[in-house]
């Protein structure tokens, strides 16, 4: 299975695009996308992804390997709000790849891309399955993250949209 790729009007210059659909009850009694929809859409995002790449939990923490993690934290700026549903897109990419750690940068955006309703980041550190304590991403994570880094060039656009 792999995860069903978006074309932008104008493609994106790193990362990827992923699918993602608001729903009629997502929306709050304003008729705007409840502000706690958007996180969860990016981490079905990031969860169907990472499937799509081979990676999963079924339930044991022991055989998850990669996908336990935990979640040090998360920063989520609203731009301009959902007002109906439909199809969308969620921009992920990886800002940061650490021996234990990965932050990754994301924009909940229009199916082809070019409007942008929210962006943030997010930080996981990967998790020891009894000590709880972190433990290095294996080498193939460490492959497939690689694949979405988000080059340096790029890194000044994103602070300025970010300012603006």
């Amino acid at each position: 299975m792999s995860v069903e790729s978006l074309q932008a009007t104008t493609p994106v210059p790193f990362g990827q695009l992923v699918p993602v659909t608001v729903h009629f009850d997502d929306l709050d009694a304003l008729g705007m996308l409840h502000n706690s929809r958007y996180p969860l859409m990016v981490e079905r995002a990031w969860a169907e992804y990472w499937h799509g790449q081979g990676f999963g939990f079924d339930g044991d923490w022991e055989a998850a390997g990669d996908m336990c993690n935990v979640i040090k934290e998360m920063h989520v700026s609203y731009e301009r709000p959902v007002t109906r549903p439909g199809r969308y897109a969620a921009h992920l990419w990886v800002e940061r790849l650490g021996r234990t750690g990965l932050t990754y940068g994301f924009r909940l955006c229009s199916a082809d891309g070019d409007e942008t309703y929210a962006h943030g980041h997010r930080v996981l550190v990967r998790v020891d399955p009894q000590a709880l304590r972190p433990t290095p991403w294996s080498d193939r994570a460490r492959a497939v993250a690689a694949d979405l880094v988000r080059p340096e060039a790029d890194a000044a656009a994103i602070a300025e949209a970010d300012a603006a």
